[in-house]
């Protein structure tokens, strides 16, 4: 058996205790989750299996310029279904790319849909779903359960290790106008099938494996201790945080290792889940309003918070002792991945600007994962982890 076949959940969680139902992902909604090298070509039988006979595929131009989501295409027509791809989407994407998403989807009558890429393509990709089957606009379905009607099948091939929505049933996407980020949940919006081909990680670039990587790891972190924590949620966190940890320094040392793409790929996923059985806190709700004001890359935002909030979350007992568990020195360590990863560690390193603090600290405070977070904060708490983290 060749090194590359031999890559599956249970050689990757060798070595530390993962349940069962984890490994098969039992808690992910829809839950067929399909992991391998190559599962790529899976894709066209899939369609078949759903039903689809029109898929659209919605993906980045950076995505595009990689072959796969031809590949994809490929795979699809070898099944005698139709392919479109639709390779318009933004990062952090807005409504207008939903919009224009829609718009596509309507012209071509599709009736599957693939979002193949990052995040963003996947949010991109449930955002469409959610307009084209039960119209109106995004903003109607800012919450949960929102949707009457039933969606089309949606596929989720994820071409990084970061958010981990291919195992979520939420689109995060952001008001063109307000720059507002809208969590839009329903089960019906969730993977039938998630495909998680390690080999498509291969081809990011350095600093896309490095910003997507930590925010996986915080996404380990921030479900671990965070409020709506579960038995379920928190076994997902730490089997995330143990492959994660793990990956991240060899996979960025080394980036055609397969075995580090598939580790940071499966605690990516493994991350969603977790996320999907609990909720986030304040590193993603200081993160976003820096994203939002001044550009900053998610990944770069998260990882600069990050160590500040474990410090801060530390001041509650239970979080203390749930970090505790995953490592000493757990702040000092997420910093040591954050340089090797080429982070910035200090706001005063990036464009950022010190008078803007009140108004970014009212805002973190009025995001929604900060109420999920383990210690109760006000603005004046978060203005605090800004200061410490200039």
């Amino acid at each position: 058996m060749s090194a590359v076949s031999a890559i599956n959940v249970e050689s990757l969680c060798e070595g530390f205790e993962v349940p069962d139902s984890v490994k098969r992902f039992e808690n992910v909604p829809n839950r067929e989750v399909i992991f391998g090298c190559g599962t790529l070509t899976r894709i066209g039988s899939k369609c078949a299996e759903l039903g689809g006979s029109r898929v659209l595929i919605v993906t980045d131009p950076g995505i595009a310029k990689t072959g796969h989501p031809l590949r994809a295409a490929d795979s699809i027509l070898e099944a005698d279904k139709s392919a479109f791809i639709f390779d318009d989407v933004h990062e952090n994407p807005t409504t207008d790319d939903v919009e224009r998403c829609v718009e596509f989807a309507r012209q071509n009558r599709i009736d599957l849909i693939v979002g193949l890429g990052g995040g963003s393509s996947m949010d991109t990709a449930k955002g469409c779903n959610f307009i084209l089957t039960n119209g109106g606009e995004m903003k109607d379905y800012w919450g949960v359960d929102k949707a009457p009607k039933m969606m089309l099948p949606f596929i989720a091939v994820p071409t990084t290790s970061g958010t981990g929505s291919e195992c979520q049933s939420f689109a995060l996407i952001a008001d063109a106008k307000t720059h507002a980020k809208m969590a839009c949940g329903d089960k019906k919006a969730a993977a039938a099938v998630a495909i998680l081909d390690p080999e498509l990680t291969v081809t990011q670039p350095y600093a896309v494996t490095s910003h997507t990587g930590i925010d996986a790891i915080a996404h380990a972190l921030e479900t671990a201790v965070c409020k709506k924590r579960t038995e379920i949620s928190s076994a997902y966190s730490s089997a995330a945080w143990h492959l994660l940890n793990s990956g991240f320094e060899k996979v960025l040392r080394s980036p055609e290792d397969i075995v580090s793409r598939a580790q940071m790929q499966l605690g990516a996923a493994f991350a969603g889940a977790a996320i999907e059985n609990s909720m986030l806190g304040i590193a993603h709700s200081c993160a976003n309003p820096l994203t939002a004001h001044f550009g900053i890359v998610h990944g770069q935002a998260v990882g600069v918070m990050l160590p500040h909030v474990i410090d801060f979350n530390s001041r509650g007992s239970d979080a203390a002792e749930i970090y505790q568990s995953l490592g000493t020195g757990l702040s000092t360590r997420i910093t040591e991945l954050l340089q090797v990863g080429g982070i910035k560690t200090r706001l005063s390193e990036l464009k950022f600007d010190e008078a803007k603090l009140p108004q970014l600290s009212e805002e973190a405070a009025a995001q929604w994962t900060a109420q999920f977070n383990p210690v109760p904060v006000t603005a004046s708490d978060l203005q605090e982890v800004y200061q410490n983290a200039i």
